[in-house]
């Protein structure tokens, strides 16, 4: 006996800016944060590496 296998249907449509908008005001602001904190740290490393 051969048993056929059902494959589930997929709808395939294009996905549309309506469909998928993110907000990424949030996760900017952090980035910019860390890069700012980054660099301060890093002028900091480097002076004391100079008076040390």
């Amino acid at each position: 006996m051969v048993k056929k296998s059902r494959k589930k249907q997929v709808d395939h449509r294009a996905r549309t800016a309506e469909e998928f908008n993110p907000d990424y005001t949030e996760i900017k602001s952090d980035l910019k944060r860390i890069g700012t904190l980054a660099s301060i740290f890093l002028v900091i490393l480097i002076a004391l590496s100079f008076i040390l």
